[in-house]
C-alpha cells in the first residue's frame, strides 16, 4: 500500500510539475526536480515581478509549500496564496522593496518530517518523549517517527544548495539583510527554525498560523535556548481562531512573552497578531498576506 501511494504521489507530482503556472502579474520560472544531496528532488518555482531587470538587485523571500502560492487551478484544494497579485500591488505602490519569491514545493508524504524542528525533539528528555509517543493526537503525522526527522537536511538544502543557485542565476541581494523565509502551519514552524539555526543567512521569518502543538509543543523549549539576536533580526507571527487555528492562541501567547524577554519589541522588530474568525486555509492567509510582507519587506531607509 505504501509503495502504491508513493507511486501515485510521484505520478501526480510529475504531472503538476510539467504544467505551466498561471499568474496575474510577473512571471514564474519553474525549475522541475531540483536535485539535492540532502533531500529528495522537488520542484522550485521562482516568481519574478513585472519589469524584472538584471541590472537591478532584488531581495529574496523563500516560501515553503511552493505548489500552493500562485495558481489555484493546480492545487489540491483549489486555493492559493495569491502571492503574485499581493506582491505586485505592494511593489508597484512602493510599500515594499523589490523582491523575488522562491517557492519550494513540499515533499507530500514527507512534509511533516521535513518541516518539524528536529532539535526540539532531541532536546526533549526520554520520559517526555515516551509520553508523547503514546499520545492519541500529537498534532503531527506519526510517520515522522518512521521516516526520521528531516528538517536539518531540508534547511541544509535551502542554505547550501538552493540559495547559492538562486544568487548565481538571478539578480539578487545576497546579504542577510535582504534574505527572508516564510510559511504557514508546519511551514511556520520550519521558518522559525530556519531563523534560529541560520541567523547569519536570514534577516527575518514570517510564520503564519504556526503549528506549535506539533509533537506535544516541544519546539517551545528549543526556542527558549535559540532565539536569534533581537538587534539584528525580525519575526512575524499570527493565528486565526477557527478550525485548526483555534488551537494556537495559548502557545503563541507563551512565545510572545518569551520573545519580549529576549529584547524583541512590538511593531519594531516583532509582530504577533490574532485574526478573529480566520480559518486555517490558503484563502485566509491570502487575505492578510500584505500585513507581514509590509512589515518584513518595507523599503530600506
Amino acid at each position: 500500500m505504501k509503495l502504491l501511494l508513493s507511486i501515485l504521489f510521484l505520478s501526480s507530482t510529475i504531472l503538476l510539475a510539467a504544467q505551466d503556472v498561471k499568474v496575474s502579474s510577473g512571471k514564474v520560472v519553474r525549475h522541475g526536480f531540483f536535485n539535492s544531496e540532502y533531500v529528495d528532488a522537488r520542484t522550485v518555482d521562482v516568481w519574478l515581478p513585472e519589469n524584472y531587470n538584471e541590472e537591478e538587485q532584488y531581495a529574496v523571500l523563500y516560501m515553503h509549500d511552493g505548489q500552493m502560492l500562485f495558481d489555484a487551478s493546480n492545487t489540491w484544494n483549489n486555493q492559493e496564496w495569491g502571492v503574485d497579485e499581493v506582491m505586485s500591488v505592494l511593489i508597484n505602490n512602493k510599500r515594499i522593496r523589490k523582491c523575488i519569491v522562491v517557492g519550494i514545493w513540499n515533499n507530500g508524504a514527507k512534509r511533516h518530517s521535513e518541516y518539524f524542528p528536529r532539535r526540539g525533539w532531541r532536546m526533549t528528555d526520554k520520559e517526555k518523549q515516551k509520553k508523547i509517543l503514546l499520545m492519541q493526537d500529537a498534532h503531527i503525522d506519526p510517520a515522522i517517527f518512521e521516516q526520521g526527522m528531516l528538517a536539518d537536511q531540508y534547511l541544509q538544502f535551502i542554505v547550501r544548495e538552493l540559495k547559492p543557485y538562486i544568487d548565481k542565476n538571478y539578480s539578487t541581494h545576497t546579504d542577510k539583510a535582504n534574505t527572508f523565509i516564510m510559511g504557514s502551519s508546519m511551514g511556520g514552524l520550519i521558518s522559525c527554525y530556519a531563523l534560529c539555526e541560520y541567523p547569519g543567512i536570514f534577516e527575518g521569518a514570517i510564520c503564519m498560523s504556526t503549528h506549535w502543538p506539533a509533537v506535544g509543543g516541544v519546539t517551545f523549549n528549543y526556542l527558549k535556548h535559540n532565539i536569534p539576536n533581537a538587534k539584528t533580526h525580525r519575526i512575524y507571527f499570527d493565528y486565526g481562531t477557527t478550525t485548526l487555528d483555534s488551537l494556537y492562541e495559548p502557545y503563541q501567547l507563551k512565545v510572545d512573552s518569551l520573545m519580549f524577554l529576549h529584547g524583541y519589541q512590538s511593531d519594531k522588530n516583532y509582530v504577533s497578531k490574532r485574526f478573529e474568525g480566520a480559518e486555517h486555509t490558503e484563502t485566509a492567509w491570502r487575505k492578510r498576506l500584505h500585513i507581514p510582507l509590509e512589515f518584513m519587506l518595507k523599503e530600506e531607509k
